[in-house]
């Protein structure tokens, strides 16, 4: 299966950096509670300086929704969102341990970072591009919706979106849950200098899976001459 941005969404957005990770073999019982502690610390320590809305990573989103014609403070990106609850409660929610570690190097890094079972998602592409609006978007419990046209989104070819407003809103369909296997992660930036960040994000999620489940992760900078990612299907855990 490929992941990849659609040209039209690169064309809007030439800013964009972006990377991608695939890893398979990953469950529901390691404990990285020691981990998403050093993480949520690292991003705390920075708030201490200010809010969010002042980090140039989240500024950058926050121009990138105002031309899609969202409401910045309406719609934040995932980052933006963990760090804002973060910031008034001091941790973030516990959910999954490949999610609590993709949440907390999220809030370190101040760009968001999507985790999705590989094994929901229907190939042989997943691509980031304009909703046509047809597409079936499944939330958290349960509903069904159609991303408006135009609208960025994660579609497979099974024409399921497995995310709304671009880094806005994950679906239920595909989010990582006790019987995830296998996982693509998906880091984005916006910023001047995103590149490096999405790097070192990847590079971070990269040995913190490594640690802690028996997995090789493979990662893959995305770039315009190099829009692709190859999830290895082969790699299919049983």
């Amino acid at each position: 299966m490929l992941f990849r941005h659609a040209e039209a969404v690169r064309s809007a957005h030439p800013g964009l950096a972006a990377g991608a990770l695939h890893a398979s073999g990953v469950d529901a019982t390691a404990d990285v509670g020691a981990r998403v502690a050093e993480y949520t610390a690292r991003a705390l320590t920075r708030l201490a300086d200010g809010p969010e809305s002042h980090f140039p990573e989240v500024l950058a989103w926050r121009r990138t929704f105002a031309r899609m014609g969202l409401r910045p403070t309406q719609y934040r990106c995932a980052s933006e969102s963990l760090l804002r609850r973060l910031r008034k409660e001091g941790s973030l929610p516990r959910i999954h341990p490949v999610v609590d570690l993709c949440n907390a190097v999220s809030v370190a890094y101040a760009v968001p970072v999507a985790a999705l079972d590989a094994d929901r998602i229907t190939g042989p592409l997943l691509e980031v591009r304009p909703a046509h609006g047809d597409e079936e978007y499944t939330t958290f419990d349960g509903r069904t919706e159609h991303p408006a046209p135009g609208e960025v989104t994660y579609a497979d070819a099974a024409g399921r979106a497995h995310a709304r407003r671009w880094t806005n809103r994950q679906s239920g369909h595909s989010a990582v849950r006790d019987g995830t296997r296998r996982v693509l992660v998906v880091a984005e930036a916006m910023h001047e200098g995103g590149a490096d960040t999405v790097a070192r994000t990847l590079d971070t999620l990269a040995q913190e899976l490594a640690a802690h489940w028996p997995v090789t992760p493979v990662t893959a900078l995305l770039a315009p001459d190099a829009p692709e990612f190859t999830l290895d299907d082969d790699a299919r855990v049983p």
